[in-house]
């Protein structure tokens, strides 16, 4: 709730108790308090105040499912609620003030025996009580209205009454003209015309000048002059009805927008015009007096008359323009700004419109003040370039930290002023920032906070907006930064998710493998959290201060189809293929970290940014998992030490086959942790020392996430697919090796326990089954070496040229894409 319907809620409530006591008193002592019991500035958590009611409560299972009922209907404010209520249960005065006042009530109360006898006279009593509610419906509504807080952003609007209006009332019809007229002189009908024209002027219609109805609502007024009025005085007569018709204008803008719901900016510029239309009333009462006098002519009051032609006009205008377009807030203020530069090289005209556009600013500034100084926004008409879209923390704290930056200030275009629009991000990051630094619970005021005030040039706004836009940046800056060690959690994240610690990854990984083997139905989290908190507490994890911060999460998806999330790729048959089915799900697939982190850090680690650390970290996850496999295999060629030497050959090609894939498994990490994430890490430290704001800091985060996603092939669906296509050979060949040992090589088929019947069948022999894994990796490889190869000449990725140079360290595979790797690697030469 803001601060100022606070106050205003805290004025109704003084009014009801018959107090005189200030608002703003009771407003700072109830800041204070909240700060006393949430000096965070965090939401606060009521299973402490649930406990204790709990406990107080005459029946605490009643009240416990009162509560979980309440909590499932998403009720508004409920851990406020049930944090007053302890508070209220833990003062004593209180509580006897609230129970005295419960019994008289509750004397007043019907009993419960009433008898059937009296319902119907109890119903005839509402009906009659209902029957005059009816009657006085509108009475009440003005009351309500005068006691609520809403009143004050949205009061009644009266009807309009034209006898009430200072324009010409006479619009349904038009009386004939008085017939005396004609046998005047001409030196006499100048006299009556000059009391029909003062009239006129004023905005009431006289005798022989009557105004014609209204083709639209901000149409020009016309007149209808008599027929029997000499020539030389209707022209003359012509020539000073416009400034009427101007009046009329005038007039009907300001009755039209005086109103709250037109928006404070509207309602300033009425008032502006208000004041000038009174001086123009004034001048009005002048020139009657010295019609009074002998020798005042037409031609004296059309003399007279220049100044307000002008003043009128420039009003009319603006006045038809602004009521036309049905322009409020910003959109008003641009119009008043173009007309005030129409008006260069004419002084007088340029000064009027300079006086009417400051008037109008007065509101404007005021929010652009509070925006900028304080980070709050007070807009009950929807009129202030900067749009809130509250979103509640307590409800929703991941969503709320990943959308909080995007979506809950935006700009809203059409109410900028022409005059702010260079300056339109400048000032909503401003106000941004210090909206963040306040949901900290830290109240900061800037060094120096200047009025701001219009004026033609930019110049005196855009220094106090620059001035305020650097405090605000370098305080939420430093409050990140150093307060709350955004880079030593970004370290911390790297540990983990990164697998920057080798001792942790180890560690864990010889606790964990044989229970993340399991289906994903068959886990017990509890103890994946056990061993999780073994091996930070065994490794140099330990030394870690943000390791508490770490916790282990079961996804409900495999990597592929995270990918699909974050990219947003729907219908990419290639990472179809690849997704995992939900029964296969197993552990290893499923398994990632998760990293909690409170506000403001949880800006740059949203809900996003964590899922891609996810991402890559699954990624290298899957590897080490298979990079171990393969190397169990490895001791295998002890075991065919023991056997006979026919025996012991059919091994040869089967470790040859397994050093290869060794090659490829540990190639690819080192090349996604060596020279993809360090590289793009050593940029990202070296972005990080010159940031000036969060923006700045949102960028680069960004920029490393996308970087190490992209060189590491995990945003490519075609590479990608070749990449766990190879992986997936890898295990296929650990099962068949683990399988054919069991045997002991007495039957030469695979045999039927094997499970995996992608590339080799049941009934294939062991130099069969050996024969097509090594065929299937070897096409699968030189496959994606061409991939990688026509990706790196359409986006010029050096990087994944030297995977490549790696994985075919000996030219075994030259022979498959002998061309386009001997071009790559003339270019490298010269």
């Amino acid at each position: 709730m803001s601060k100022y319907k606070i106050e205003a809620l805290t004025g109704h409530l003084i009014e009801a108790l018959d107090s005189k006591d200030s608002p703003e008193l009771y407003v700072e002592d109830f800041h204070q308090s909240v700060l006393k019991y949430n000096p965070s500035g965090q939401t606060v958590t009521s299973q402490k105040y649930l406990s204790q009611l709990t406990k107080l409560s005459p029946n605490p299972q009643q009240f416990t499912a009162k509560y979980d009922e309440l909590k499932e209907r998403n009720v508004d404010h409920l851990q406020h609620f049930v944090q007053l209520l302890s508070l209220i249960a833990e003062d004593k005065k209180l509580k006897h003030f609230l129970h005295k006042n419960a019994k008289k009530t509750n004397e007043s109360k019907p009993t419960e025996n009433m008898r059937m006898i009296d319902v119907p006279r109890v119903v005839n009593k509402l009906k009659q009580v209902a029957k005059y509610s009816k009657e006085n419906e509108d009475k009440d509504r003005k009351k309500k209205t005068q006691d609520s807080a809403v009143s004050i952003f949205k009061p009644i609007r009266p009807t309009p009454t034209p006898d009430m209006s200072l324009d010409f009332s006479t619009n349904l019809f038009i009386e004939p003209f008085p017939p005396n007229l004609g046998p005047v002189p001409t030196c006499s009908q100048e006299g009556i015309l000059i009391e029909d024209l003062l009239c006129c002027l004023e905005g009431v219609e006289g005798n022989y000048i009557v105004p014609k109805p209204l083709s639209e609502k901000y149409g020009q007024r016309h007149f209808i002059i008599s027929d029997a009025i000499d020539p030389a005085l209707e022209k003359l007569l012509l020539n000073i009805l416009p400034v009427a018709s101007d009046y009329s204008m005038v007039v009907r803008f300001i009755e039209e927008h005086r109103h709250f719901d037109c928006g404070q900016v509207n309602h300033a510029l009425a008032a502006a015009m208000l004041t000038l239309v009174k001086d123009y009333r004034v001048f009005v009462t002048q020139l009657e007096s010295l019609s009074h006098k002998n020798f005042f002519s037409l031609s004296k009051m059309n003399y007279y008359l220049q100044p307000m032609k002008l003043l009128m006009d420039i009003l009319a205008k603006i006045a038809s323009a602004v009521g036309k377009s049905g322009a409020r807030g910003g959109k008003v203020l641009s119009l008043l700004h173009e007309q005030t530069a129409m008006c260069m090289g004419n002084t007088k005209s340029q000064e009027l419109c300079l006086y009417l556009t400051q008037k109008a600013c007065v509101p404007y500034m005021e929010m652009l003040e509070k925006w900028l100084y304080k980070g709050v926004i007070y807009d009950p008409h929807h009129e202030f370039l900067v749009e809130d879209n509250e979103v509640h923390y307590e409800d929703a704290p991941r969503i709320y930290s990943a959308d909080y930056w995007e979506k809950r200030y935006n700009v809203s275009r059409e109410r900028i002023p022409v005059f702010l629009e260079r300056m339109a991000d400048m000032i909503l990051r401003t106000g941004k920032y210090l909206n963040v630094i306040q949901q900290c619970g830290k109240n900061v005021k800037p060094p120096k906070a200047e009025p701001l005030v219009y004026a033609i040039t930019e110049r005196q706004y855009v220094e106090v907006i620059e001035t305020a836009y650097s405090f605000a940046s370098k305080t939420l800056l430093q409050l990140v930064m150093e307060e709350n060690d955004l880079m030593g959690r970004l370290r911390s994240v790297k540990h983990y998710f990164l697998l920057d610690q080798g001792d942790f990854i180890v560690q864990f990984m010889d606790s964990c493998e044989s229970e993340l083997c399991k289906n994903i139905d068959d886990l017990v989290p509890t103890r994946l959290e056990t061993l999780l908190e073994l091996a930070l507490r065994t490794s140099a994890a330990n030394q870690d201060p943000y390791k508490e911060e770490i916790s282990m999460e079961l996804l409900p998806y495999d990597l592929i189809f995270q990918m699909c999330k974050i990219l947003k790729i729907n219908d990419t048959e290639s990472y179809k293929r690849l997704q995992c089915d939900k029964k296969d799900l197993t552990g290893l697939l499923a398994f990632s970290f998760n990293y909690q982190v409170k506000w403001p850090v949880s800006l740059i680690l949203n809900f996003n940014a964590i899922a891609c650390y996810q991402i890559i970290f699954r990624h290298l996850f899957y590897c080490k998992h298979i990079e171990r496999l393969l190397c169990r295999v490895w001791l295998k060629n002890k075991l065919a030490k023991t056997f006979s030497l026919q025996s012991s050959q059919m091994y040869v090609s089967a470790f040859a086959l397994r050093q290869r894939m060794l090659n490829y498994v540990q190639n690819l990490e080192y090349y996604t942790m060596v020279e993809v994430i360090e590289p793009n890490w050593v940029s990202f430290l070296n972005k990080m020392n010159k940031v000036n704001n969060i923006d700045d800091v949102l960028v680069c985060h960004s920029d490393f996430l996308d970087s190490c996603l992209k060189d590491s092939m995990l945003t490519n669906p075609d590479l990608l697919q070749n990449v766990y296509y190879l992986l997936d050979i890898c295990m296929e060949f650990y099962e068949f090796i683990q399988v054919a040992d069991s045997s002991k090589l007495s039957d030469s088929s695979i045999g039927r326990s094997y499970i995996r019947k992608r590339i080799i069948n049941e009934t294939d022999k062991f130099e069969e089954a050996i024969a097509k894994l090594d065929q299937s990796f070897t096409e699968t490889l030189v496959q994606l070496v061409e991939q990688i190869m026509l990706f790196k000449s359409d986006n010029n990725n050096d990087k994944l040229l030297n995977l490549v140079y790696r994985l075919d360290f000996n030219r075994f595979y030259n022979v498959a894409v002998k061309e386009p790797y001997t071009r790559g690697e003339e270019e490298t030469s010269g």
